[in-house]
């Protein structure tokens, strides 16, 4: 940051929470203050839905005069909290962002930052410019399989890295749900699938490899869920779909929700189609709502499979593939060093020693997959926890997903989309393409 922090809570105090934004990661960061209440409290929301609204307020016992009904009333007020955490939809985080710093509040920012280079920048200005505190919801920086693993590499175990092979498989019915049917389905209203899901793996390759990335390559496309891809004869809600097409689709609604709701899972997904979590409520929501769509007849236009190829300097390289056709897990490496391998599946590490040729195993301890499901395998929570503790300590070295180092991945995601776009190899440089706003840019 340019100049001093400026202050955050009397040491010892909870830091108290703005929540703009109430949905599902909203939701997220502000149950953790409800577990940790000695590490930070929620006083005030801001909430446009108002279901949703008056369901958050009523659990973490707001007073009507700390609930708005959008972030723009909640900020025309004198500073009520420390921090603000803004997790409005995507294309919605400048302005926020802008406001919020103004009038002194630390960021607990959701990714991505923004859906265009000008606006990350604006944003990383804001912040400095006022001394304010800014972390980016980069989640995976955090979790313990992710430190056990960069110790292994900082220890030199297997040498210098050379090359790291990264595969996010986002589960075939994940992708149905958010990128097919859900909120990030549009290139146009959201951002593309490299911005809305994988920012998470681009951030997550630049921490490990401990380098800026200089040159990206990708190629990738929507093959799948297209309209020429329905089976003949299938409705356009998987409800009135035939038993025999239905029955047959493994991206089935029907199943999948009512199948949720049957074994009591109420949570996410779930609680994303609909607040009224009974059979007749995820029924009507399948029935007029977008979640209730085939995949083959939805407005999607962003890829299902990508793939990008990095360069660092002293010749490093990286590739990432990201794909919908996978069965639900984690994020899996290989890391390829001077005097060793390394493998890791988002709970266990195995490292292969050239010189002895033993192979050692790492487990985390994690019982998870890495996945949302999973609070991304305790990432969540290391993220709260560490930035509560930035903001009460007045200490912004501990946060690991800082404004500089979220920008530079950032770059590296809006270089990868040039690149696919272009079919050409794209310089990662912070004076190209200022500007442009990246969501415009439709996927093939």
């Amino acid at each position: 940051m340019s100049g001093p922090v400026i202050g955050g809570p009397v040491r010892g105090e909870p830091v108290t929470l703005l929540i703009l934004g109430a949905g599902s990661r909203g939701q997220t960061y502000a149950d953790y203050a409800l577990h940790h209440p000695a590490e930070g409290v929620v006083v005030a929301v801001a909430e446009p839905d108002p279901v949703r609204r008056a369901a958050f307020a009523e659990r973490h016992h707001l007073p009507p005069e700390q609930v708005f009904t959008d972030w723009r009333t909640a900020l025309k007020h004198p500073k009520l909290a420390d921090v603000a955490v803004i997790a409005t939809q995507d294309a919605d985080h400048v302005a926020p962002v802008e406001a919020a710093a103004a009038l002194g509040y630390h960021l607990l920012l959701e990714k991505p930052m923004a859906p265009d280079e000008e606006g990350c920048r604006r944003i990383v200005t804001a912040a400095e410019h006022h001394g304010v505190m800014l972390g980016v919801c980069h989640v995976l920086r955090y979790t313990a399989y992710t430190q056990a693993l960069k110790a292994v590499l900082d220890a030199g175990t297997i040498g210098e890295i050379v090359s790291v092979e990264h595969l996010e498989p986002v589960g075939y019915w994940h992708q149905a749900h958010s990128f097919v049917r859900g909120h990030w389905r549009n290139s146009q209203e959201s951002s593309p699938m490299l911005l809305a899901k994988s920012c998470h793996d681009l951030d997550w390759l630049r921490y490990i490899v401990g380098l800026p990335c200089q040159r990206v390559s990708s190629f990738g496309s929507l093959k799948h869920f297209r309209r020429e891809a329905q089976p003949p004869g299938a409705a356009d809600r998987c409800l009135d779909c035939p038993p025999e097409i239905e029955n047959a689709c493994p991206y089935s609604a029907k199943r999948y929700y009512l199948g949720q709701l049957e074994a009591g899972n109420t949570d996410w997904p779930l609680n994303v189609i609909t607040a009224d979590l009974t059979l007749g409520g995820v029924t009507a929501a399948l029935r007029d709502g977008p979640y209730g769509l085939c995949v083959y007849a939805c407005d999607n236009d962003v890829v299902d499979h990508q793939v990008v190829g990095f360069e660092f300097p002293g010749g490093v390289t990286a590739s990432f593939t990201m794909t919908a056709f996978t069965r639900a897990r984690g994020r899996e490496t290989r890391i390829f060093g001077t005097r060793g391998e390394l493998y890791g599946d988002s709970q266990s590490i195995e490292v292969y020693d050239f010189l002895t040729g033993k192979t050692a195993v790492l487990d985390t301890a994690i019982a998870s997959d890495g996945s949302i499901l999973s609070g991304h395998g305790g990432g969540d929570d290391g993220l709260m926890a560490a930035f509560l503790a930035a903001v009460g300590q007045h200490d912004p070295g501990l946060i690991l997903s800082g404004p500089q180092e979220t920008l530079e991945s950032h770059l590296m995601v809006f270089a990868a989309e040039r690149a696919r776009q272009s079919g050409q190899v794209v310089n990662v440089n912070a004076a190209e393409h200022r500007g442009g706003p990246l969501h415009a840019i439709i996927p093939d």
